[in-house]
């Protein structure tokens, strides 16, 4: 085997792994001086055109998915041996097999972590593929500049277009994470046999072992006893044999598991709460009274830094929004019941582009909800806070200057696509009052934005 020091412009820094037809190398982009993956043939591959073939095709499905759940394809090219190669991403969190691999995840963390990788699937689906081989060695992890990973779909080796895939007649996959339909050739198989691989997936974050065969999977519940009975349902019901009795899409298997998640700390779900599950994303401007008023009556512009500086009508809550967000503004106050609190009157505000249009999620809404709560723990009230159809990003904790507290982020809402950001904040000098519930909608997703306006949010005496 040829010793390899320099691809094109990567300089080759490590191998990585192999696979049945390629070796993975992490190498330096010279040029963007960052680092990358290279997948290049294996040599011994290098006269069967068909392998050759099918080394090509992953990087062309790669690009075909173009997601930022999946992993980007940044160039292509060959050898002077002529070996085809391709330049990926670089995962640098290593795979959910590296996760697993020291026993089963809390179980808020794997069902977090499953969702993600469901979301992932369904953006390949949508782009007319299926995968064939989810399992965690192929589930990547990258770090990101706010601490957290994203989760990325990788090694589309066995990967096929859904035309293709409903005539395949060849068997595939990987033992524990295969479907029936996929074991059995000439059976045909579509986006539901990535919705057993991924149950497979689940099963084995919350268990630590890779599950039985297709029929003979045992309830992840009973070798658990600490996870939760649905969560063991939700599960078994992507492992059934028959894929009509599985959840219909990877979609609707994500936003399950992520309701799941939301339902309490730790993952076990917390009591049954009337009314709480998919709560309304306009909660705040739900219960807020009296009518809509214009930004300029209550509201004050501040044109050298592009936002507007807000209060309710008590003059207690504050805080500073976009310039654009400012069209509209509730100011009469809110009831924490809604939210499980205290019930009781308190200080609040809405502010929209579209107040009417801000209770359905389905809409295009940037704007802010902010309600002061004297009682009763706010940050718990968000840890319970579903919303049922959004992708669910996940919780961080928030420390600024005058509030410290939870935040929790969803995305890709239906319809409108846009965000919402949930938060719970008391005092940063650690007075137990008085707390803050804050609500943000973003047509576009921008964690500064979110912040800032939770970093401006002030409570007067």
């Amino acid at each position: 085997m040829h010793s390899l020091e320099r691809i094109g412009r990567y300089r080759l820094d490590r191998r990585l792994g192999a696979g049945g037809f390629g070796v993975v190398w992490l190498a330096h982009d010279d040029v963007l001086e960052a680092p990358v993956a290279v997948k290049v043939l294996s040599e011994n591959w290098i006269d069967h055109l068909d392998i050759r073939e099918r080394f090509l095709s992953e990087a062309r499905l790669l690009r075909r998915a173009d997601s930022s759940r999946v992993v980007q394809v940044y160039d292509i090219g060959e050898l002077p041996d002529g070996r085809p190669y391709f330049v990926m991403e670089y995962a640098d969190g290593g795979t959910l097999a590296d996760r697993v691999g020291t026993g089963p995840l809390p179980v808020a963390e794997a069902l977090r972590l499953t969702a993600l990788a469901a979301r992932g699937a369904a953006a390949l689906h949508e782009a007319g593929i299926v995968h064939r081989d989810i399992k965690p060695s192929n589930v990547l992890l990258r770090s990101t500049a706010g601490g957290g990973d994203r989760v990325l779909l990788a090694d589309l080796g066995l990967a096929k277009s859904l035309a293709q895939a409903s005539g395949l007649t060849m068997a595939a996959g990987s033992a524990g994470y295969t479907p029936p339909e996929q074991a059995e050739p000439g059976s045909g198989i579509d986006a539901r046999a990535d919705v057993y691989s991924l149950g497979a997936l689940g099963h084995h974050l919350v268990t630590g072992s890779v599950p039985g065969p297709p029929g003979k999977v045992v309830r992840p519940d009973r070798l658990r006893a600490d996870l939760p009975a649905d969560v063991g349902r939700a599960l078994t019901r992507a492992m059934e044999p028959d894929r009509e009795r599985r959840w219909p899409t990877a979609a609707a298997f994500a936003a399950e598991l992520e309701r799941l998640a939301a339902d309490g700390p730790g993952g076990t779900p917390a009591a049954p709460r009337r009314g709480r599950r998919g709560l309304v994303a306009a909660l705040g401007v739900a219960v807020l009274a009296g009518a809509v008023t214009v930004a300029a009556t209550l509201a004050t512009r501040e044109p050298s830094a592009g936002t507007l500086r807000v209060e309710d009508g008590t003059g207690r809550v504050t805080a500073r929004v976009p310039d654009a967000w400012g069209r509209q503004i509730r100011d009469s106050g809110w009831n924490p019941r809604a939210l499980g609190l205290g019930d009781g009157r308190e200080p609040g505000l809405a502010v929209a582009d579209d107040l009417a249009r801000w209770q359905d999620l389905r809409s295009d809404v940037n704007g802010a909800f902010i309600g002061l709560s004297e009682r009763g723990d706010v940050a718990a009230e968000v840890r319970a806070l579903a919303h049922t159809g959004c992708h669910y990003e996940g919780s961080r904790a928030y420390s600024g200057a005058r509030w410290h507290g939870l935040i929790r982020t969803w995305d890709d809402c239906p319809g409108s696509g846009g965000s919402v950001v949930e938060a719970g904040l008391s005092p940063a000098g650690g007075a137990a009052q008085p707390q803050v519930y804050v609500q943000i909608r973003q047509k576009h997703a921008a964690k500064d934005t979110a912040d800032r306006v939770i970093g401006s949010v002030r409570v007067g005496t």
